[in-house]
């Protein structure tokens, strides 16, 4: 049988395409690389770079990174991200070209070149949270490959440059670092807050600046301009794109990073002017930034209130401003002069004052008289429940294994998120307000019958507890409070994903909070190994549990049926262990 699908390319858009030899045997070639080689071989040359910026070795960073971005090995790497790996791998850009079969990616990798010319990209729009819209930018599948491949020379080179409390769109860095550094500079003392938010990051950068920015090879620096003024098409036909960094491209998180470098440098130079005051020093004056929201911390008023007007004059030379309306000055301290903490990357950090014998203590080992809390915010507690709500109403008809599965990976994945700060009592006022709407939902159900019946019919006992939402075969509802509550160690700020220190990565890949228990066992079993590639699991991977042998074939859904599987390990295992194929 062929190893390649129908689907098909349109050539006359990739012209290059049509002259490759369509040998079979070629063809065939993609399922058979050597996919733990190549990785190797790419992170080699990234590590490279990363030592050589490292030393300051201009000459040597900019030659690795034109090696990097020719040699077939990256090639590979890229397409697989981008057509296999990527959760947007099936959108289409102006091109309509929403997937490359094996025989059109290996084609792929002779014809593809940096050229510094780009197709314009399609914008969409997708609804927020706050009810606006938000514009997507989604170039061609060709030229998000091209990016990728740029990135993977351009990222080694700016991990040695980005500042330490950077932590949005970095390997190996999260949000749940950003708020271990917050809790760090604020747990000895109260401080004031300067809670901001960039207006429209991404749409408002000014180009010029940020090409001035790059440093790096000309030939990243012509394809990545390429793509910046490449235009955009959108329902009122083709416009040009003067400004900013269209959301939707693979590299447009990292250079809207490298955008904003230096914030937090040119904080730190303004605590260095101020002179022979204690309370006001390089120390005492902390800027986390995940993304584009940041927060500034310090304990005296008017040093926030400066730093709010040096970030507006800072952000204003590359085009861009605070926005008012989500930029706010308040307290850590809970209830001092109205404050009540401040939320930041849906947590809510405060300082409540209590007594000596509950209170924190300092390196000294001295009463501060205040603990610090950090818990769920208010707004991502509200918008949990209203996404069960909806769900529970959707499902007022369905049967009960219908909803618990659809309501368990939301429930799970909230809980994930949560689980590393003081969330226990969240959890269980959560499962409260859960059995009240659930109760409802059964009742409804069945009115005719007593409502003592309808209480044994949809909950049993599970381990002790008599109240679970589950059927009589066990197949139950995961609660909030079972989630345990795991502290989450931050990510040392010399580290990097491209020092090389495998067993220090590895280890934290385990520990990442968003995991769940099932892939956290799995991942622990097989001794964080893919067993379909061999490779080891990285920082930034996609993976995904596989059933040994398919449930459609008879397999079980217990542990020593599962492995944890490369996205794209999990696609070709599937395609050959007769599930597709059951009679």
């Amino acid at each position: 049988m062929s190893c390649v699908n129908n689907a098909k390319v349109n050539t006359s858009l990739y012209p290059d395409l049509e002259t490759i030899s369509n040998d079979a045997e070629r063809v065939c070639e993609w399922k058979d690389l050597n996919w733990k080689r190549i990785e190797s071989k790419v992170f080699a040359v990234q590590r490279r770079i990363y030592n050589a910026s490292l030393r300051g070795d201009v000459r040597v960073v900019k030659r690795l990174q034109d090696l990097l971005v020719r040699t077939t090995e990256a090639k590979y790497l890229a397409i697989r991200k981008v057509t296999q790996d990527n959760q947007g791998k099936k959108t289409a850009g102006v091109d309509g070209v929403k997937s490359l079969n094996a025989k059109e990616r290996m084609n792929l990798v002779e014809s593809m070149k940096l050229t510094g010319r780009c197709s314009p990209v399609k914008r969409i729009e997708i609804p927020k949270k706050d009810g606006t819209m938000r514009e997507l930018g989604i170039p061609t599948i060709i030229d998000r490959i091209k990016q990728c491949l740029v990135k993977l020379a351009l990222e080694p080179l700016w991990e040695t440059r980005f500042e330490p409390n950077s932590y949005g769109f970095r390997p190996g860095r999260s949000c749940h670092d950003a708020i271990g550094a917050v809790y760090i500079c604020i747990n000895q003392k109260a401080k004031y807050v300067l809670d901001a938010d960039i207006s429209k990051c991404f749409d408002k950068i000014d180009h010029k600046k940020l090409i001035s920015k790059l440093d790096c090879h000309p030939r990243l620096v012509r394809e990545i301009r390429a793509w910046l003024n490449s235009g955009i098409v959108g329902s009122e036909g083709w416009f040009p794109s003067v400004e900013g960094t269209p959301q939707g491209g693979v590299i447009s998180p990292l250079l809207a990073n490298i955008a904003l470098h230096g914030m937090e440098y040119r904080i730190k130079e303004y605590a260095r002017t101020l002179k022979g005051k204690k309370s006001i020093n390089e120390s005492a004056l902390g800027l986390i930034r995940y993304a584009d929201d940041f927060v500034i911390l310090h304990p005296e008023l008017k040093v926030i209130v400066a730093c709010k007007r040096i970030m507006e004059e800072w952000l204003e030379e590359i085009g861009l401003e605070l926005n008012q309306e989500k930029t706010s000055i308040t307290h850590t301290l809970y209830s001092y002069e109205g404050n009540v903490g401040f939320d930041f990357l849906g947590f809510n950090v405060r300082q409540y004052a209590v007594e000596e014998r509950f209170s924190g203590l300092n390196g000294h080992g001295e009463k501060l008289g205040f603990k610090t809390i950090i818990k769920p915010s208010k707004k991502s507690i509200k918008e949990h429940n209203r996404k069960l709500n909806e769900i529970v109403r959707n499902y007022n008809n369905a049967p009960q294994e219908a909803l618990i599965s659809r309501l368990n990976p939301v429930i799970r994945g909230w809980c994930n998120y949560y689980k590393m700060v003081c969330a226990t009592e969240t959890f269980s006022k959560l499962d409260h307000e859960m059995y009240l709407r659930l109760k409802g939902w059964a009742f409804r159900r069945d009115r005719k019958t007593p409502r003592k019946d309808v209480t044994k019919k949809y909950w049993h006992t599970r381990e002790g507890d008599n109240w679970v939402f589950s059927t009589e075969d066990g197949f139950y509802l995961t609660k909030h409070n079972w989630v345990k509550i795991v502290r989450h160690v931050k990510v040392k700020v010399e580290k990097s994903p491209f020092d090389g220190d495998v067993v220090y990565w590895a280890k934290r890949i385990g520990k990442n909070p968003l995991l769940t228990n099932r892939e956290a066992f799995l991942l622990k079993r097989d001794k964080g190994v893919c067993n379909v590639c061999g490779s080891q699991f990285k920082t930034g991977d996609l993976w995904e549990v596989d059933h040994i042998v398919p449930k459609s074939l008879g397999g079980r859904d217990e542990y020593e049926n599962l492995q944890l599987l490369h996205k794209h390990c999990h696609d070709k295992k599937t395609a050959n262990d007769g599930s597709l194929t059951r009679s």
